[in-house]
């Protein structure tokens, strides 16, 4: 059996460190089974946000939504794609349009493959962060944007994380990974929803006999999840119903 990880909202709190705890207990689930890790994230966040034992322990990093993949530190494959010009000049439009008052700078990251949109910014600190997430909640602004943003450019656009919007080529979303990791699969996330970055990957799976995707609320039920998996495998082992 092969596992995959969203990061952010499944093996941690949206960009922040994995809880310390919950980082030793993790490690040693990777040592005993083929691990993944899926994010929009770049390596870079990743690598500050599970630390370097974790990420050069997991098979393969899938970072960009796996426009850039990375084995024990070193990057072996990147998508060049770039977001286009008028495709650009939009979002800025929709950046002006925002009725969200606290906008922090840094709203259009370019990662390999894809670009990453958000309203409040990057720049963000937590306390902004919580902000927007309220806003969010009552106005679906994301949720419209990516909706109105892939009708009228025919990319896709997926709500990712508290704050952002994931933008990549069709099928250059999560979904890629399937075709580098041999079956069967299973895939912890938190955005599986419709229109979540976790979506086609979901999807994906559902193509294939005997892999199955696990939505979690947060690292607490991911840790839940795999004690309680860990235990079941154990069982059987021995014997034990």
């Amino acid at each position: 059996m092969n596992y995959i990880f969203d990061v952010d909202g499944t093996l941690t709190l949206s960009r922040q460190e994995i809880d310390t705890e919950f980082k030793e207990f993790f490690l040693n689930f990777i040592k005993k089974h083929n691990c993944y890790l899926v994010t929009g994230s770049d390596y870079a966040k990743t690598l500050d946000q599970l630390g370097k034992e974790i990420c050069e322990s997991v098979t393969a990093s899938f970072n960009c939504a796996g426009n850039s993949v990375w084995q024990k530190g070193k990057q072996t494959w990147a998508n060049e794609w770039k977001l286009p010009s008028d495709a650009r000049e939009w979002l800025e439009g929709m950046l002006d349009e925002s009725g969200f008052y606290r906008k922090t700078g840094k709203h259009i990251e370019e990662r390999p493959g894809m670009v990453n949109f958000s309203i409040v910014g990057r720049n963000c600190n937590l306390e902004e962060r919580a902000m927007y997430r309220e806003w969010d909640e009552h106005k679906n602004e994301r949720s419209f944007i990516a909706a109105v943003f892939e009708d009228t450019f025919g990319l896709s656009a997926q709500v990712a994380g508290e704050t952002g919007i994931d933008i990549v080529p069709p099928g250059a979303d999560k979904s890629q990974v399937v075709e580098w990791i041999e079956k069967p699969i299973v895939f912890f996330g938190d955005k599986m929803q419709l229109g979540g970055n976790d979506f086609p990957l979901v999807k994906a799976l559902e193509q294939y006999n005997k892999c199955s995707s696990i939505q979690v609320k947060d690292w607490k039920d991911t840790q839940r999840m795999l004690w309680a998996l860990e235990n079941s495998i154990v069982h059987e082992h021995v014997g034990v119903v």
